[in-house]
């Protein structure tokens, strides 16, 4: 029998409605090859002691190269084995020199720094290095948990160090000449889940790694660095990019796997009526609920992501109500997995999954990075993760033992979810995404140099390794007296940390302290650009499980203060847009239509917020917020339509504006099939006539000061994007327009003008134009008022 006959029964009936289409990923042999010969015979001896017999083939290639001296990524799929491959050279170098140390008593030997984007991933990287027994292996990770004492070891006797990049920006670097006899040693730095540093967080993440080599010079080091990654779009580009110096990729992936059945499901339309009488579907929360109780029942292991930890707790929630109903003994066997939790608590998870005690698991993508959990024989993802190599990660959780399994991607309302799950093609017969990141972001890379400075005063010979628009803007960061130039360089002369100026995983404005009003624990904090949206009265705020309502937000006084509540409802702000264009750098001609690419002045008020039900998205109530209008100067790609071309299209006057917003909508909703974005790292404007281009246009723009590299990726594959929005529109069943289509859940002006059929004219009047490829860069050029949003 067949996966697809014997596994799709187990999610809903032998042909249920919601199943649009089924791709079959067929099983992968093993292709091993013999141990390294520079391998220490005590190292291959602690794999074989753990049962590993012998590599696989890439992972011996890509170890024999960072051995041999090359940077390198290891970018294959999920549990491909990547933590080997760059273990082998960095263990065998570890180990041998500390042999030499026993006979020398001098601690010259090599050092290692390992660095990943959560304090999970490292503990669990920690637990694997430890099981070898290599007693000359001294491990250990140095974080925000790390006490004082346990550092001043760390720095003195440790030869592998576990941090992460908010660490080795505010702990290790201002301080490196602490750490002078780490880095004269330092021989590899790992970048683990290198594939998540995108966006502000990657540009952020870049220079941090170039900060690092200018300090490993200074003390005579010049480290290997290896990523590991999942599959992306050329990951020796895009790790190149990060560490700012050229690397050799391996791609190959030769692990086993079991064949996968991966289902795309769309839950139905219900009776259920939302935003101008658009029908809604029924909630992918909802829907997941039924699959993972459905699998559970059956005894088969599964999990289920979704990206947010409300959801992931809802979710495993709502399977134990359901499963109750059909064995008592059920409900105990599924539970929530999320960050937030404490490290004993994860760890009594991960192992309870392992062993099968739990059968099914509903979880954030915690699950995602890298840790080791086999034996899985079903995933479900609800909602898509962000990007394809995410959804590779999370459906290569099941089959790891060998076994056939099952995944499913269930569609959330989101254009994006509507376009895939009818063109699997679209996950499965593409590369990848590119991982965008922009390093040259002034917003970002301003206070870097002015952190580099605080390290080591910047010279001359260091502004190659920060790209062409140091100079300019080391004069900029003196003119406002943050710097001073003096002949033998620039320096940081303010008593106060440079790295305080840099906030690694924001877009900086100065964090909004979150304080809970009864005790006036501070609970956390949250940027200022994100506060208007997230911490305005009324919102409703999660920390650690546990929902907070916003009493009042206090900008001058840089804090939200928050009290305990268990609303049913989650919060979502409102806003309208004004979009001004600065200049345009990049520009091609669609005929007589102009696709552009530049910087522009965005001007957002957040005028509102509705009240939603967790779980069927029916809206409670909107309530009206007066807060102040808030400026961003930001990159952004438009669309600059021909009247004449509209006109002879069909569309009249009276049409444009509601097709101009549904198109824009659309297009928000699928930039992330070409960029690594998020949705809401993005926005929109429409206008049927624009101040700056005299012309109806469409505008999105990166929602981070100084753009991210969104809306430029936006630029480079115009054709590939608007294609996918108008077969979004068209894919979906609803006859006006809905959330799954064109309506947005911050639209300021309440989804209204809005033209589905009026979208779908106007984008394929657009397509009609494109030319064949993709718009080339087009030369530089030098440089309003919005109607919806």
């Amino acid at each position: 029998m067949a996966a697809h006959d014997s596994l799709i029964p187990l999610l809903g009936g032998v042909d249920p409605e919601q199943l649009v289409s089924v791709r079959e990923l067929p099983a992968r042999d093993a292709v091993h090859s013999p141990w390294p010969a520079w391998v220490h015979p005590e190292v291959v001896e602690a794999y074989q002691a753990r049962g590993i017999v012998e590599p696989w083939k890439h992972q011996s290639a890509a170890a024999d190269a960072a051995h041999a001296g090359s940077h390198v990524v290891i970018a294959t799929g999920t549990a491909s084995g990547k933590s080997l491959s760059y273990q082998l050279p960095v263990l065998d170098a570890i180990h041998r020199s500390a042999l030499e140390e026993r006979v020398s008593l001098e601690p010259t030997g090599a050092v290692a720094l390992y660095l990943s984007p959560t304090k999970a991933l490292a503990a669990d990287q920690l637990s694997a290095i430890s099981s070898l027994g290599l007693a000359t292996v001294r491990a250990d990770t140095y974080d925000g948990d790390t006490d004082s004492g346990a550092r001043r070891w760390i720095r003195d006797h440790a030869n592998l160090v576990l941090a992460n990049p908010d660490m080795l920006h505010y702990g290790i670097l201002p301080n490196h000449t602490w750490w002078a006899r780490f880095f004269r040693r330092l021989t590899y730095v790992i970048v683990d889940e290198a594939h998540s540093y995108r966006g502000v967080f990657g540009s952020h993440v870049a220079n941090l790694l170039r900060r690092l080599r200018r300090v490993c010079a200074y003390y005579g080091a010049d480290p290997v660095f290896i990523g590991a990654s999942a599959t992306s779009a050329a990951p020796a580009e895009s790790f190149g990019k990060l560490i700012g110096t050229p690397v050799q990729a391996f791609t190959e992936d030769t692990s086993p796997h079991g064949s996968t059945t991966v289902a795309f499901w769309e839950p139905q339309l219900t009776d259920l009526r939302g935003e101008n009488g658009a029908r809604q579907r029924r909630t992918v929360i909802a829907e997941t609920s039924d699959l993972l109780a459905n699998l559970v029942s059956a005894q088969v292991r599964t999990i289920a992501f979704i990206k947010s930890r409300r959801g992931a707790e809802s979710i495993a929630a709502n399977t134990k109500r359901l499963l109750s109903e059909v064995d008592p003994t059920l409900p105990a066997r599924v539970a929530a997995y999320r960050s937030g939790y404490l490290p004993e608590e994860r760890r009594q998870l991960e192992g309870a999954l392992r062993s099968g005690r739990l059968l099914g698991v509903a979880s954030t993508s915690a699950l995602e990075l890298g840790i080791d959990i086999t034996g899985l024989d079903a995933v479900l993802v609800a909602g898509w993760p962000g990007t394809r190599a995410s959804l590779l990660q999370q459906i290569g959780r099941a089959g790891r033992s060998g076994q056939d399994a099952l995944a499913a991607f269930v569609a959330s309302d989101d254009p994006l979810d509507t376009y895939l799950v009818h063109h699997p093609e679209a996950v499965f017969d593409v590369g990848v995404e590119a991982t965008v990141f922009d390093p040259a972001n002034p917003y970002v890379l301003g206070p870097h140099l002015c952190a580099a400075a605080a390290e080591l005063p910047l010279t001359v010979e260091d502004l190659p390794l920060f790209g062409e628009t140091a100079p300019a803007l080391l004069a900029q960061l003196v003119d406002q007296g943050l710097l001073r130039n003096r002949p033998a360089g620039w320096f940081w002369t303010h008593p106060q940390s440079a790295a305080g100026m840099v906030n690694l995983r924001a877009d900086g404005g100065g964090p909004i302290n979150i304080i809970e009003s009864e005790t006036g624990t501070v609970l956390g904090t949250m940027d200022s650009p994100q506060s208007h949206y997230q911490a305005h009265t009324g919102a409703v705020y999660v920390h650690q499980g546990q929902s907070y309502v916003v009493e009042e937000l206090n900008e001058q006084d840089h804090c939200a203060i928050v009290t305990r509540s268990n609303p049913d409802y989650y919060t979502q702000a409102r806003d309208v847009t004004q979009i001004e264009v600065i200049s345009e750098l990049r520009n091609t001609s669609w005929g007589p239509i102009r696709v552009c690419f530049g910087e522009v002045k965005v001007t957002t008020q957040v005028i509102s917020f509705q009240r939603k039900a967790f779980v069927s998205n029916e809206i409670l109530g909107e309530e009206p917020l007066e807060l102040g209008a808030r400026d961003l100067f930001t990159k952004s790609v438009w669309f600059e339509c021909d009247n004449r071309l509209l006109e002879s299209s069909g569309i009249s006057a009276a049409d444009l504006p509601g097709a101009l917003h549904a198109a824009e909508h659309a297009a928000i909703g699928l930039l992330p099939l070409v960029a690594s974005s998020d949705r809401w790292d993005i926005g929109g404007v429409s206008t049927a006539l624009h101040a700056d281009t005299g012309l109806p246009t469409i505008f999105v723009y990166d929602g981070h000061p100084g753009g991210a590299g969104f809306a430029e990726r936006g630029f480079e594959a115009a054709k590939t994007w608007l294609g996918a929005t108008a077969e979004a529109i068209r894919s979906c069943e609803c006859h006006t327009g809905c959330p799954s289509c064109v309506q947005s859940p911050k639209c300021g002006n309440r989804n209204n003008p809005l033209s589905k059929h009026g979208a779908l004219t106007l984008l394929s009047m657009l397509l009609a134009q494109a030319p064949d490829g993709e718009p080339a860069p087009g030369k530089d050029m030098s440089g309003g008022q919005s109607s919806f949003h």
